[in-house]
């Protein structure tokens, strides 16, 4: 009978160790995005289309209607590099939150629906991410914010995947 207490002890250690190994693993993921205003602010997450490739960049969000409003999509560009993107046959308004390789916010954007004048995000940007506009000011974000999400390379990321 003294073997059961321990064995029960164990078991549950187990348990609580497999959950928090679940959750810290759904923290991040391929089809989601954390935003926070600034270094420990309250994180806001998004669901997320990822364009990593030149023909998912190119297309983006054009000919869409709508876009929930927790969803986004994160352009993945290889290296940093000067960014502008336009809103060719996009119809939705849009924030553009221009990144750099930690994923730290450097500039933002607002999209005109349909617009050919180019919104530009800087000279570094690594990643764009396209959200209903005026998300980011709702939520208080600016630049100087962050994201996080499994592309951005955790060695470099000013807040890293777990």
């Amino acid at each position: 009978m003294g073997q059961r207490v321990p064995l029960a002890i164990a078991g549950a250690a187990a348990a609580l160790a497999l959950a928090a190994a679940a959750a810290a693993a759904q923290e991040c993921a391929p089809d989601r995005l954390d935003l926070r205003a600034a270094e420990g602010g309250t994180a806001h997450r998004f669901a997320v289309e990822i364009a990593d490739d030149d023909q998912e960049r190119a297309l983006g969000l054009m000919n869409r209607r709508e876009l929930l409003a927790d969803a986004g999509m994160l352009f993945v560009f290889p290296a940093p590099g000067p960014r502008a993107f336009w809103m060719k046959n996009t119809h939705i308004p849009l924030d553009l939150l221009f990144a750099d390789e930690t994923g730290t916010i450097r500039a933002i954007g607002r999209g005109k629906p349909l617009s050919l004048r180019p919104i530009p995000g800087g000279d570094a940007i690594q990643y764009v991410l396209e959200i209903n506009a005026g998300t980011a000011r709702r939520l208080g974000v600016a630049v100087g914010g962050q994201i996080r999400h499994p592309a951005i390379d955790r060695r470099r990321a000013a807040w890293p995947c777990p």
